[in-house]
């Protein structure tokens, strides 16, 4: 073996060779690594950072396979390491190492794979390895042993603490709780189910599979005809299932944030991905809590209670670095994050400490799969058993059991192993296999499960669950050749699915895999024979054989006592003369100010099916209540998603906490048309509480049964959710307990996603403002986000107090906006209604409200202002107002007229004489601000005070082509062709990439026929591109950007001969025209194809802001004489962004470049990268060539863009499809 060195200004490349280095390798290498030079050194000296020698990174994985595709081989691992001064330098030592010199030795790791070990004393070894078995599952296993006549292995031992841990089994849930003496008649999990037996609704799979499916619509697919080989777009008719899904990794993301929430984020999308037979996840929703990030010392209410030492990150690492994760990975997988939530919280009272000091971090989302994949087959004795996805690696060895104790009880080495490795690009290779076969009619996959909590051991035992299975060890992929047969079967490396298909269609998905670059095993066989065994070929070793029932077990019932404690807690003390003071503070508080750090950081848009995302109005603030993503690109069917949570109201009183989080969650999916109303919706609740702790037990009880209680009288149900039940963090013998918390989260099929009302006033002053209440309950401010300014929870809470006046109030919502009589809309929740109504002012500078709040019978103006009872405020015209009386008269609903909009910047307050006048700008400045402070981390110091001073000045404002109407028919279009044009366009991607949907309908709906084309079939010689006239290098993260972005695809092409020879000849004829976009972009830009008779390239460079920028921005299209964009000169449009490498750097005078289009304003971030020239494309000098960072294809249509042109409303398609059309004009002329 041997390692070489590479090294460019302070990063240096470790190569690590299997025998030796080619010399061949070196100009290859030279190029890949950007211009870094070879070492003509076996060792460095000085003081260097680095990963952990242990943990191969996915960046290496992703690099070594970069160097495959460029016909390098004999390349195990390659890391970057980076130079520092001294021994001081800070690094993470959850993900890297600090090494003195850098020589031959650095990636050795002096250890043997551990044998099989017998355990004689399971008690101890349940100890020593931190297992959390109980006294009946030790009892239980001892007397397996007895049975078996032998001694269990380490990895039986191992395997049952997994699969049974409270992680994976939810003993809690399923256990018998016997509260002040009395047994309680239902387990939390029945009285869960209960409201699915109740009210089933829309129900087609619940409880029994890893994500839940309600009934939805019939949708055009499209899709390739064929996926193991270039082939056509073409749609088809299905009938769909919607999935709904919602998972916590509070455990890892405490221990090590960016990878701990990366790997939720990843985990849950498997679930959805494990749906049925194969199914597809759409869009995703995060939601942050943790303790107070203490980022400014102008914020009292953090100053009350002393910091912790903290065990691992501090809250403000975790809030920056968790949604890092969460955002990275959906980012490079092509899962757009479009609803999410925060809160920080901490509070003392009666020697108490309250806080999320174990945090929760929860990823979920929705999607759909064809309806008769819906639910998943029996296996057949003898089917295989598959397995797709990446290497075996030391992670969450003991993650499930860990993860089900207090945090802080384990040594750090045990909870060291819960550090995940997180590989979203891996991920998307193995989705894409499994979507080919989700897309066949016939999908040959008999059962599904992902890979999680307790890895092969779980998901391969509940594969074979019904049959039994045997498992070839040496069979699966081994990424670190030191682990032992119970970390190969135990561990949790991550982006992994289980299959089980017949022997016969093996070789289909083998083909696909391949294709797609998606690593495949067939690693078994159902065996009939009700047996778990896990056997090693090579040396005849069954580290795993026990019967499927003795491996599940049947240890005695969980068993929780507790008594009710009553909750007391000091009540708020007050005075209205400080109003405005406390206006302010409220508007900073994590959970109300402005989110902008957490949605300029991830990809919103990607799939071009996105109809509401958080952004709204002409600024683009993150305000909207409810996201919502179409289920196809031809019509208007979709499906809408929300969060609701109310902990700290639940402190006080958790069944008003359950009722209030299932309230907000439905307040903010009311402003969507739900099919069926509210009984089309379905809810998950996933609970996170801190119990085997007095009084906590009882109260979790009280709150599952307030949930289910009140979704069984509002219709609705629960049909999935989730627990995480050691919500404790240690100090030494300090206990943080945090918050017994629900969260909600919502999905219901929208009728309409064009009827979708947002939360941004119209500046209209023939208008009203009507405030309905869904409470039916005195204004209360216990456990609001006014109490917490003041450190208080508070005595008396609000509540909803009677469900079918909720369901009225719900109803008559939905009518109003079916009807149209809505013009904007926004829930009364964190911050209370003086939040609503300055948010609905926000994101416009053209608005303001003139409010009389004297037709309330409550007095007490900070009551009105701050409590969060459940509660809308809707905008109508005037002239519907007497419309509006009579359905809101009719449902019995309580409303009232708050007022008109009035002068521009000042929201005006009357209540019985009192005025006050609140000046807009300058409280969005305060609400801006708590986004700035954590910005800072992420933006660095510069460009986030730059983005603070210009956000609102940002408007985007439109002008759009002459004689454009809108109407497909005016362009000759047809938004159900179904014929061959005989126009033929490719659309060419790599591994990594996740625009070829989207793109492939724009050209299709141009009047292109599209072709489905991957970078292997091209290096293969399958495609050749001789009988396309147009090819689209789509967008996404090639290679996870690994290397630079589209490096990797550009190597694929300069180094392999047939793929080379493809382009080349394309490019030689005159009658093809190019397009790349962003990751496509920075391809064309790699290769040289836009300026090749240049001798300085242009290159693409990091953002001026070195993150991920995402955003809807004006760009104004230049004089130009590009095929596709000429006929569009003069226009100003909205189009989205999303990329970390946009930065077009441009050597030579603005003269020497074809820029058809630029940033409208030359600033960041409405310029998002700092471009030269304000540059947001480049065209060949002959037009035929065009290369964008922004995505055109993904804002084809108006409900695709974040904020439409106002009086546009019945447009069809915006104008970018101009831009297709006039591509497919130009080919036919040639013809």
């Amino acid at each position: 073996m041997a390692i070489v060195f590479y090294q460019k200004d302070v990063t240096v490349y470790a190569v690590h060779y299997k025998t030796s280095e080619n010399p061949l390798d070196v100009s290859k290498l030279e190029w890949l690594f950007s211009g870094a030079k070879k070492v003509n050194s076996s060792q460095l000296e000085g003081f260097f950072i680095g990963p952990r020698r242990e943990m191969i990174t996915p960046w290496s994985t992703n690099a070594v396979e970069i160097t495959q595709n460029m016909g390098i081989g004999g390349i195990l691992r390659i890391e970057e390491f980076t130079k520092t001064e001294n021994e001081k330098t800070p690094f993470d030592p959850m993900l890297q190492a600090f090494y003195k010199g850098l020589d031959q030795h650095i990636f050795t790791i002096d250890k043997q794979p551990d044998p099989v070990i017998y355990i004689e004393n399971i008690r101890e070894y349940n100890k020593q390895e931190g297992l959390a078995l109980n006294e009946d599952e030790i009892a239980y296993l001892e007397g397996l042993a007895k049975k078996l006549g032998r001694s269990l292995t380490d990895s039986e031992v191992f395997g049952f603490s997994q699969v049974n841990s409270e992680h994976c089994r939810h003993k809690i849930f399923n256990g018998t709780f016997i509260i002040d003496g009395e047994e309680k008649e239902s387990s939390l999990f029945k009285l869960i189910k209960k409201t699915s037996q109740e009210n089933p609704n829309r129900i087609v799979s619940a409880y029994k599979d890893n994500c839940a499916f309600i009934d939805g619509p019939a949708v055009v697919q499209f899709a390739p005809h064929t996926h193991d080989k270039p082939d056509f777009f073409e749609t088809r008719e299905i009938d769909t299932v919607i999935s709904l899904k919602a998972e916590t990794h509070n455990f890892p993301t405490t221990v090590e944030p960016f990878n701990g929430a990366a790997t939720g984020t990843g985990g849950e999308i498997r679930d959805r991905i494990a749906g049925g037979l194969a199914a597809l996840p759409l869009a995703g929703t995060a939601v942050y809590m943790t303790s107070y990030p203490r980022l400014d010392a102008g914020r009292p209410w953090e100053q009350k209670i002393d910091p912790r030492k903290w065990l691992y990150q501090t809250p403000e690492d975790i809030l920056i670095k968790a949604s890092n994760g969460a955002s990275d990975f959906g980012n490079k997988f092509g899962q757009p994050l479009i609803c999410g939530s925060l809160l920080t919280f901490e509070h003392e009272e009666d020697g108490n400490t309250y806080g999320y000091d174990k945090v929760i971090m929860q990823a979920g989302g929705v999607g759909f799969a064809n309806r008769k994949q819906a639910l998943k087959h029996t296996p057949d004795v003898g089917d295989k058993v598959v397995l797709l996805g990446g290497d075996n690696y030391r992670i969450g060895m003991g993650g499930g059991a860990v993860s089900s104790v207090d945090t802080g009880l384990y040594a750090g080495a045990i909870e060291l192993n819960a550090v995940q490795r997180s590989n979203p690009e891996m991920q998307k290779r193995v989705c894409n296999a499994i979507r080919a076969m989700a897309e066949n009619d016939n999908n040959p996959i008999v059962s599904i499960h992902d890979h999680g909590a307790g890895g092969h051991l779980n998901c391969l035992s509940e594969l074979v669950e019904e049959t039994g299975g045997m498992i070839h060890i040496d069979k699966l992929p081994i990424g670190d050749p030191t682990l032992s047969a119970k970390e190969i079967v135990g561990n949790e490396s991550q982006e992994r699915m289980g299959l089980v298909m017949k022997e016969k269609d093996v070789a289909t998905l083998q083909a696909i895999a391949d294709r797609e670059r998606a690593p495949m095993y067939v690693i078994g066989e159902t065996t009939g024979d009700h047996r778990f065994t896990f056997e090693n070929a090579n040396n005849g070793e069954r580290p795993i054989d026990l019967e499927l029932k003795d491996m599940f077990g049947n240890p005695p019932k969980t068993i929780m006592k507790d008594k009710t404690i009553k909750e007391k807690y000091n009540d708020l003390e007050y005075s209205a003369d400080k109003l405005e003071e406390y206006i302010e503070q409220v508007l900073q508080i994590e959970a109300v100010a402005c989110k902008d750090w957490l949605t300029n950081k991830v990809d919103r848009s990607v799939s071009g099916r996105i109809a509401r995302q958080q952004c709204v109005g002409q600024l683009q603030l993150p305000l909207s209540d409810v996201a919502a993503v179409a289920l196809d690109y031809n019509g208007v069917k979709g499906i809408a998603t929300s969060i609701g949570h109310a902990p700290v109201a639940a402190m006080a009183d958790a069944g008003s906490g359950s009722r209030l989080a299932i309230a907000e969650a439905l307040t903010n999916l009311v402003w969507a048309p739900i099919e069926q109303g509210i009984k089309g919706v379905s809810l998950s609740a996933n609970w996170m509480w801190p119990c085997r702790n007095a009084g906590e037990d009882a109260r979790l009880y009280q709150a599952v049964q307030a949930a289910s209680d009140f979704a069984i009288e509002l219709g609705v149900n629960i049909p999935t959710g989730k627990d995480s039940l050691s919500m404790t963090q240690k100090y030494g013998d300090k206990k943080v307990y945090a918050p017994g918390t629900v969260i909600i989260s919502t999905v219901g099929e929208v009728k309409n996603i064009r009827q979708i009302v947002t939360p941004v006033l119209r500046a209209d002053q023939a208008t009203e403002l009507v405030y309905i209440d869904f409470s039916f309950d005195k204004l209360k401010l216990g456990g609001s986000s006014f109490a917490q300014i003041l450190n208080k929870v508070g005595k008396d809470v609000p509540d909803v107090k009677d469900a079918d006046y909720f369901v009225e109030a719900f109803t008559a919502v939905q009518k109003m906006l079916e009807e149209g009589l809505i013009l904007a809309g926004h829930d009364i929740s964190a911050g209370g209604m003086v939040t609503a109504l300055l948010e609905m002012c926000f994101s416009d500078n053209r608005l303001g409200l003139d409010v009389d709040l004297s037709f309330l019978a409550e007095k007490d103006v900070v009551k009105i202002l701050f409590a969060e009872n459940p509660g809308v405020l809707v905008q109508i015209p005037d002239s519907v107002a007497k419309r509006v009386s009579a359905l809101l008269d009719k449902a019995g609903v309580a409303y009232g007229f708050l007022g008109k909009p009035g002068k521009a910047g000042m929201l005006n307050i009357k209540k019985d004489g009192t005025s006050w006048s609140l000046d807009i700008a300058s409280l969005r400045d305060l609400w801006f601000k708590t986004s700035y402070l954590l910005d800072r981390r992420q933006s660095g110091a510069e460009k986030a005070l730059e983005r603070y001073k210009t956000y609102k000045s940002n408007e985007l404002k439109y002008v759009f082509p002459k004689g454009f109407t809108g109407k497909l028919a005016d362009l000759g279009l047809s938004m159900n062709r179904t014929a061959p044009s005989g126009v033929k366009a490719a659309i060419i991607r790599e591994k990594g990439c996740q625009c070829e949907r989207e793109t492939a309908w724009a050209l299709h709906l141009a009047g292109f026929d599209v072709k489905d084309v991957h970078m292997t079939d091209l290096i293969s010689g399958r495609e050749t591109l001789e009988d396309v006239n147009m090819i689209v290098f789509v967008g996404g993260f090639s290679n996870s950007d690994v290397l630079g972005s589209a490096k990797g695809w550009a190597g694929a092409f300069k180094y392999n001969e047939k793929a080379r020879l493809a382009l080349e000849n394309f490019y030689k004829r005159k009658d093809t025209l190019s397009l790349g976009i962003c990751n496509g972009c920075q391809l064309m830009v790699a290769l040289g194809l836009i300026y090749p008779e240049h001798q300085e390239m242009p290159e693409m460079l990091h953002n001026d802001s070195h993150k991920l920028e995402s955003n809807f921005v004006n760009v104004t299209i230049q004089p130009n004489h590009s095929v596709m964009l000429k006929n569009l000169a003069g226009s100003r449009l909205g189009v989205w962004i999303t990329h970390g490498e946009g930065k077009f750097k441009l050597p030579y005078a603005e003269s020497e470049y074809a820029i058809p289009i630029k940033f409208s304003y030359d600033r960041y971030p409405a310029n998002p990268n700092g471009s030269a020239f304000a540059a947001a494309a480049i065209c060949s000098k002959d037009g035929r060539h065009l290369a964008m960072m922004p995505h055109l294809e993904r804002s084809t249509f108006p409900w695709n863009w974040a904020y439409y042109a106002e009086g546009r409303e019945n447009d069809e398609v915006s104008p970018w499809i101009e831009a297709f059309v006039n591509a497919r004009k130009w080919v036919e002329a040639q013809k």
